[in-house]
């Protein structure tokens, strides 16, 4: 997820979701553990083609079937045990999820752990993604979690084993990778990342002794 990781001025010692329903709607925040952290800036054009990818890719292999793909901006509440919506601590909006247990969508968002969830990191965001997030993620329960690297051109696929995410495979930007929790959906890399910038070859100025 695209944005600048920067904390909601401490005015209570942890945030829920009932606080974060009273902000304004021209922010967007995501909650770590009570912990607030702003969306901003903007996410760049090579993070929103990568996104379309993923959606439209993954959106023809789910049509007719009862799984849903749901890209950002869209709440998903991890409750602790049977918490209550406003009590919920962790509420995150990943890039992409694909939920198929249709119970788990309400009308605010996703409540519980989706099946799949993938991260496109950017600079600004990519500790909290690779770390804070995937910590979390894991406790939730996600099966799959996909953490999309557009500047290295990479993606690192983590499944749940024995309840922790583990790291299964890096791919790059050539590789088609099997959707674990989608049998029959691979997805090509090549159709994923957008054109790699030409490679400029300088050549070195002539020597003359």
């Amino acid at each position: 997820m695209a944005g600048k990781a920067q904390r909601q001025p401490k005015t209570k010692s942890e945030f829920t979701y009932g606080d974060y329903l009273t902000w304004p709607d021209t922010e967007r925040w995501e909650l770590i553990d009570g912990d607030a952290y702003a969306m901003t800036p903007g996410p760049d054009a090579d993070h929103q083609r990568i996104l379309v990818n993923f959606c439209v890719t993954i959106g023809i292999f789910l049509k007719g079937k009862k799984c849903e793909i749901l890209p950002a901006p869209f709440d998903v509440l991890l409750p602790i045990g049977d918490e209550a919506d406003e009590d919920v601590k962790t509420v995150v909006q990943p890039d992409v999820i694909v939920v198929c247990d249709p119970d788990k969508i309400t009308r605010r968002g996703c409540r519980g752990a989706p099946d799949w969830v993938i991260e496109i990191l950017s600079p600004s965001t990519a500790s909290r993604d690779q770390i804070l997030k995937r910590r979390r993620y894991e406790k939730a329960g996600v099966k799959e979690y996909w953490i999309c690297n557009p500047t290295d051109r990479v993606i690192f696929v983590y499944h749940l084993h024995k309840n922790k995410l583990v790291l299964f495979e890096i791919y790059d930007d050539k590789a088609k990778i099997e959707v674990a929790t989608l049998p029959g959906l691979t997805l090509d890399c090549s159709e994923v990342f957008p054109p790699a910038p030409p490679v400029i070859v300088r050549e070195s100025p002539a020597v003359y002794l």
